[in-house]
């Protein structure tokens, strides 16, 4: 192993940090190079011989990369007031519950699904950014659709979390303000 922003060798990296993740299937360091002072993380994981393929909307397979749902995660939650760590808890149980309903292989759609219901718990506006992508919305009519859904769906509020749109500022109720003056 070697340093990613110096290349430094083993012999310079230390580790100031270990814990368990992914259900204690893998443990997360936290390490420091010596030479550039700079910290990153890695992840120790079993190598499985089963390995899981996606099939995707094409009919084409490709193995399965954890990294593809943190990638979407990340561009979803882009400027929201969320965690890494989040992010990293929804992949690792999205992973684990596809390796538990799957043996072989699995549709992409089967991953969005778990992904999307995560999201929509975890924040709003994340989720519906997510599902314009995952859902390929093909009218702003459908869009709006969706958002209206999640404000409607009161089951899912999590105090604290990002909302589409503030009460004073969603489109019916702002002109029923604007009757009352």
């Amino acid at each position: 192993m070697r340093c990613p922003f110096c290349d430094a060798e083993k012999d310079s990296l230390k580790v100031i940090d270990s814990r368990s993740c992914e259900g204690g299937r893998a443990i997360r360091r936290r390490r420091q190079c010596v030479k550039c002072s700079k910290r990153f993380t890695t992840y120790e994981r079993v190598e499985t011989n089963l390995r899981l393929t996606v099939i995707k909307r094409d009919g084409s397979r490709v193995p399965w990369d954890r990294n593809k749902i943190l990638n979407g995660l990340e561009r979803a939650c882009f400027k929201r007031p969320i965690k890494l760590e989040e992010l990293h808890r929804i992949v690792d149980e999205v992973e684990e519950e596809v390796h538990k309903a799957h043996d072989k292989e699995v549709p992409t759609s089967a991953i969005g699904e778990l992904v999307t219901e995560k999201l929509r718990r975890l924040d709003q506006v994340a989720y519906v950014r997510f599902a314009s992508v995952y859902r390929r919305f093909k009218t702003l009519e459908d869009l709006v659709q969706e958002a209206r859904a999640v404000i409607d769906a009161r089951h899912y509020d999590v105090p604290g979390q990002g909302r589409l749109f503030n009460e004073s500022e969603h489109p019916a109720e702002a002109g029923d303000e604007a009757g009352k003056r």
